[in-house]
């Protein structure tokens, strides 16, 4: 049952991730993809840091141990154990900074579809491989499957079979390739925090809080003209109230019990859940493709949720 309340909290994560376009095409702000992403951050950032910091002052009331103070729990094995929690902290926060630049430059270059696919479905590749490098142990061959299963449909949904990506720009897909290396880094961060004995909370506000800071500047060097109109205003406290805090607190909470290689494929279901609100909130037409490629991301996430069974399940939660 705690596994899978921890995968319907990641899938909820990934429907609130999926909001971002279609509140993006409701408010119809003439905004910067770069400005949005940082007022996007500094918001959710910010309120994740006091969601934490209220966290750490109710057990200090308490008089507990705060989150991060503590060593690992018994049956919690951190993955990079000899780097300092402040470093693990910083890389976490560089990958949350890095990602949204990297997605937008990719989908510039070789257009939405391509860069979707490449960005979204290298990112449970590469979380895959560092997990696998700091563990020293190969993904299970259910994972790689589902995974597989699940980066076809999203491929399928975003029409990349049909968008000619032999003519695709190396420059857009190394920049959709950083985008998915980025996430993987803060999801690894993040699961190495929560190892530690951080809380779920403690853990995304200490990441975030530190990306809020360091997006702030950049906030200021874009026309941040926008935020003064409502639906400007509007859309910022969505993306940053619903996408980044709510999400990251849903993702937090199901990262800490399930393995992060686990959680990257199961965050596939934000293209499946963008698809359904175009579909619904937007009034946009499912062609037959994109419902097939629907069904195969269903299969992969229904591979991946499953139990892996008494004796792989302590294993897969470590991995």
């Amino acid at each position: 049952m705690d596994r899978l309340l921890a995968v319907a909290a990641v899938l909820a994560a990934a429907l609130c991730f999926a909001t971002t376009g279609t509140s993006r095409a409701l408010a119809d702000v003439g905004a910067d993809a770069v400005s949005i992403g940082a007022a996007r951050v500094l918001i959710g950032g910010g309120l994740l840091a006091l969601v934490a910091w209220a966290g750490w002052a109710r057990v200090r009331r308490a008089g507990g141990v705060a989150a991060g103070e503590t060593g690992a729990p018994a049956d919690r094995v951190p993955l990079a154990p000899r780097v300092p929690a402040p470093a693990v902290v910083l890389v976490g926060a560089a990958g949350v900074l890095a990602y949204q630049p990297t997605f937008f430059s990719g989908a510039a270059a070789n257009g939405v579809a391509v860069g979707t696919v490449v960005a979204l479905g290298s990112a449970p590749i590469a979380t895959g491989l560092l997990v696998s490098v700091l563990r020293r142990r190969l993904p299970d061959a259910r994972w790689i499957l589902a995974t597989g299963i699940a980066i076809v449909g999203v491929a399928i949904v975003s029409g990349v079979f049909g968008a000619g990506t032999l003519a695709a720009r190396p420059a857009g897909i190394l920049a959709s390739l950083a985008a998915g290396a980025s996430y993987a880094l803060y999801a690894v961060a993040a699961k190495e925090l929560l190892e530690r004995g951080w809380s779920a909370s403690g853990a995304m506000g200490g990441i975030f809080g530190v990306a809020a800071a360091l997006s702030l500047p950049v906030l200021l060097l874009t026309d941040a003209s926008w935020l003064a109109t409502p639906a400007g205003a509007t859309l910022a406290l969505w993306l940053g109230v619903v996408t980044v805090t709510v999400a990251y607190l849903l993702f937090g909470w199901g990262l800490r019990r399930l393995s992060p290689t686990t959680v990257s494929t199961l965050t596939l279901a934000e293209p499946l859940g963008a698809t359904l609100l175009g579909l619904v909130v937007l009034g946009e037409q499912l062609s037959p493709v994109s419902a097939v490629g629907v069904g195969v991301i269903a299969l992969g996430l229904v591979l991946v949720a499953l139990p892996a069974g008494r004796g792989g399940e302590r294993v897969a939660a470590a991995s």
